[in-house]
């Protein structure tokens, strides 16, 4: 993985974490659904960043991919189980979901990027797509209602927003893993992301 790759994708998720400012405003700080394509798409763009926990897990995500050969596919199963889950939801789905869940994501992914140096591409798969379905469905909370022009528009805002985060993190681990191979970032990460999830169990059972 070449730098300048790197720092395409570096700037490319920066430049939308600094277009999403908007979507803050239009839809969290004013509690207003979505009207326009518009502002489906700022607040699809804006939910996984703004959303320190959705955000850590597609970090992390993108991190323990990186370590593994042609790991640049796997996040993408957490992307595509989310937008799945949010449409679900928006389509009626009658799931209860505790945040304890979302928490409980960040907790699994900590643990395994811990306890495995190498682990499975079938048990990360499978890790993605649950976690993807169970995040998508939180972030559709803001969405559920709305006419299907702005709901298209905010899948297609997540999915982006999703994928660059992803791929950025994913770049970056597989040149890390390359060129500082002695470096222990999946277990680093791995540690912020599991103390990351631990707090907000903490948080959400006695807070």
């Amino acid at each position: 993985m070449s730098y300048p790759l790197i720092t395409l994708l570096r700037r490319a998720v920066i430049l939308f974490v600094v277009s999403v400012s908007s979507a803050h405003a239009h839809h969290v700080m004013n509690y207003r659904m979505p009207a326009t394509a518009l502002e489906g798409l700022l607040s699809g763009l804006g939910h996984p960043v703004i959303g320190l926990d959705h955000l850590l897990f597609i970090l992390g995500a993108g991190v323990l991919a990186g370590q593994l050969r042609r790991g640049i596919v796997l996040p993408l199963f957490f992307v595509v189980a989310s937008v799945l889950a949010v449409a679900a939801r928006a389509g009626g789905a009658p799931w209860a979901l505790s945040e304890l869940w979302i928490a409980g994501s960040l907790v699994a992914l900590g643990a395994l990027m811990l306890a495995m140096r190498v682990p499975g591409r079938g048990l990360v798969a499978a890790l993605f797509l649950v976690a993807g379905a169970l995040h998508g469905y939180a972030l559709a909370e803001g969405i559920v209602g709305a006419e299907r022009t702005p709901l298209f528009a905010y899948f297609a805002g997540l999915m982006v927003i999703q994928s660059l985060i992803a791929l950025a993190a994913w770049a970056s681990s597989a040149w890390f893993a390359a060129h500082h191979p002695q470096l222990p970032l999946q277990r680093l990460v791995g540690a912020g992301v599991g103390a990351a999830g631990l707090y907000f169990v903490g948080m959400i059972a006695f807070g």
